[in-house]
């Protein structure tokens, strides 16, 4: 399984690129293929130059636009019109795309300069859901007191965790060099090594910006000098103002001198200083003003050619030049080298890499959202595409959900009902179904088949060949029919009809699996950060304790189907041994038959939904329980309970509730609620693709 990591700044500038650096570095060598992404940049007309920075020093080949979800225009765009899903959908594809071709993913979150930090961290915590990978937040410790770090790190973990985030590690850079052990002792006393928390020293290498950083910011002209000196610090800043010899004596340790360009003896008196050996190292020079040097003087300058420091022009004042000098930020370029060898340094003498990585391996996300199950199906049903019969051909809702289906690619699909009317229907509303295959059970050449097969089914019910005939007619007999006889792999039906009108055709032609006593079903309730199985909801009133543990098995493997993780808790009004009677008692035996028969499954029970879902819940009322507050699979006792408790989790958490999925049957017929969006047909649809695959 292909694993990855988020990294995000919690705010501007937190020096999150030493940590790429240092992760990338670590894996290059350990891991076959890396990914290296990001969700948004700032143009994609133009290459992000923290793409660059990765591709050109780890050679990845990949086309650069395989490496970002999309522009900060486009995102901008998207959310002006109220499209935040259609966002996060962009960034996840753009994301699975990538993450088919490698091994690990590096993802690193948004830059904190095109909007508020607290939307951009509400952003990318989201994106790190989404996208089923932990994040690795970077914190600034940059001029703050060790007690100011302490409760930023404890106001971001709190965050994170409301979030429901998978935090991986925190890393705070720029701290104090003599304070770091003081804070990390501090920070492991207050979070008790409950998640690994590393600081790294501030090093001025790190805090300076480079000749080269200085003259892209400024755009600024080389007249002459050593372009190997680019990567060189400007650790300060000397503005020329004074005579030759006070000011060869104000001179420091990489200076970058501003100097007016008619400063004939400032120029001479620097490059004589650079050249001498007898001051310190001058980062470089900048001649100000829109006026050329005496001819005399860049004559000179020019024969120095390589031999000296590097001299720049620039058209702007001294003073403007020196302010905007002042106001370059650092970063670490791809020419950077020693940048990149100091920043490399730093975290792996201060970062347990190894440590990091393993934790990825050892603590998948728990977490589903919606957007990611979806495109799970989709992209499932995708890999072996199935044919899907959808008896309500007339259907508005059924047409659109159709038309989606097709442009993604997700399956086959057959029409059924009157040609001509479902033609018509189709050019009002302006869709493109020419892909989809229509036919009408009443003239079909497929009715005659279809009833001799009926008939031989059901004659010793009393069913004779004219009764066969004129059941044909009727859409969901003769799409049970179809899926029953190869012609389709399944069918989806509901949107106007009744449960009964679906699964009754299908207890009647297609009949159970070998083995399964009974036919359920479950929702998968997709909730804001996770997706969650609940059964049985809609097809049995009141099971016995021996149908109540195959309704549980059967759930925990339809789960396992899905990505699903099975942690199967069978609930009641008790949990444990500690409540008695008829219904307690019912639910007690059910999961100890489905415990014996499925050893290999997590089964518990009985539990209080509470007990179930909640982790502190379950430390007080079942400890030591594997499933108790890390349920995933929720079996009600009867049809009361489960069908309130899908409906009100449905709207008291706005969740999407996909359902209800038939199991047992031995070809996949599924049920659509009469209130269904064309999105729940359509995921619907994938997944009755991807049952007829198992």
């Amino acid at each position: 399984m292909t694993k990855g990591l988020y990294i995000t700044s919690a705010e501007p500038y937190s020096g999150k690129t030493i940590m790429v650096l240092g992760l990338m570095e670590f894996l290059v060598g350990r891991i076959g293929r890396i990914g290296f992404f990001r969700p948004i940049i700032h143009d994609d007309r133009h290459n992000d130059s923290f793409i660059n920075l990765i591709l050109s020093r780890y050679k990845m080949l990949q086309h650069h636009e395989t490496r970002y979800g999309c522009s900060f225009e486009t995102a901008s765009d998207l959310l002006i019109e109220d499209r935040q899903e259609d966002l996060y959908t962009l960034i996840l594809e753009q994301y699975k795309a990538l993450e088919a071709q490698c091994d690990f993913v590096i993802c690193v979150g948004t830059d904190y300069t095109d909007a508020a930090v607290s939307v951009e961290l509400e952003f990318n915590m989201a994106m790190a859901n989404h996208l089923g990978i932990p994040m690795l937040p970077v914190l600034k410790g940059k001029d703050r007191h060790i007690t100011n770090i302490l409760d930023s790190t404890q106001v971001i973990v709190n965050l994170l965790r409301d979030h429901r985030c998978d935090i991986l590690a925190v890393v705070i850079t720029q701290v104090d060099p003599n304070s770091r052990e003081s804070l990390l002792l501090l920070l492991d006393q207050v979070f008790n090594n409950d998640i690994p928390i590393y600081a790294i020293a501030e090093d001025p290498r790190l805090q300076k910006p480079t000749i080269g950083e200085v003259v892209t910011a400024l755009g600024a002209n080389l007249i002459c000098g050593n372009e190997q000196l680019m990567d060189g610090l400007v650790r300060n800043i000397k503005i020329a103002a004074m005579e030759l010899p006070n000011f060869l004596e104000q001179i420091e340790e990489g200076s970058l001198i501003i100097t007016p360009s008619d400063r004939s003896d400032i120029i001479l008196g620097v490059l004589a200083a650079d050249l001498s050996g007898l001051y310190p190292h001058i980062a470089g020079l900048i001649l100000t003003g829109n006026f050329e040097p005496a001819p005399s003087i860049r004559q000179l300058v020019e024969c120095l050619g390589t031999k000296t420091l590097p001299v720049f022009s620039v058209e702007k004042d001294t003073f403007s030049t020196a302010i905007a000098v002042d106001a370059v930020e650092c970063s670490i370029g791809p020419k950077d080298q020693r940048k990149i060898a100091a920043a490399l340094g730093l975290v792996e003498t201060s970062v347990d890499l190894a440590a990091i990585i393993d934790r990825v391996a050892l603590s998948p996300s728990e977490h589903m959202t919606p957007l990611m199950f979806q495109y799970e199906l989709i992209h499932r049903a995708q890999s072996n595409r199935k044919h899907i019969v959808l008896p309500e051909g007339m259907e508005e809702r059924v047409l659109r959900a159709a038309e989606i289906a097709l442009f993604r690619d997700i399956c086959d699909i057959t029409l059924l009902g009157d040609e001509q009317n479902i033609r018509r229907k189709i050019n009002t509303l302006g869709l493109s179904l020419e892909k989809a295959n229509i036919i009408d059970p009443v003239t079909s050449d497929l009715r005659e088949p279809f009833t001799d097969a009926y008939y031989e089914l059901r004659k010793h019910k009393g069913i004779n060949k004219q009764m066969a005939y004129e059941t044909m007619t009727d859409w969901s007999f003769f799409g049970t029919m179809m899926a029953h006889l190869g012609y389709a792999d399944g069918m989806v039906s509901g949107a106007i009809h009744t449960t009964a009108n679906t699964i009754r055709p299908a207890f009647q032609i297609i009949k159970t699996q070998p083995g399964i006593s009974i036919v359920s079903s479950v929702f998968f309730m997709c909730l804001e950060d996770r997706v969650l199985v609940y059964g049985d909801c809609a097809i049995n009133p009141d099971p016995t304790a021996g149908q109540l543990a195959d309704i549980a098995i059967n759930s925990a493997l339809t789960a396992q189907a899905f990505g699903i993780e099975p942690l199967v808790a069978m609930l009641s009004y008790s949990t444990g041994e500690s409540g008695q009677g008829p219904e307690v008692d019912k639910v007690r035996e059910a999961a100890h038959m489905a415990q014996l028969r499925r050893p290999d499954l997590k089964i518990e029970g009985p539990l209080q939904y509470d007990a179930a879902i909640d982790i502190d819940v379950a430390k007080l009322k079942l400890p030591g329980s594997e499933v108790a507050g890390h349920a995933t699979v929720f079996i009600f006792p009867d049809l009361n309970a489960g069908n309130n408790a899908y409906k009100a989790v449905q709207r008291a958490t706005n969740a999407v509730a996909i359902g209800p999925i038939l199991q047992g049957l031995n070809k996949p017929v599924n049920d659509l609620s009469r209130g269904a969006q064309v999105t729940d047909i359509v995921n619907t649809i994938a997944i009755t693709a991807i049952q007829a695959q198992f």
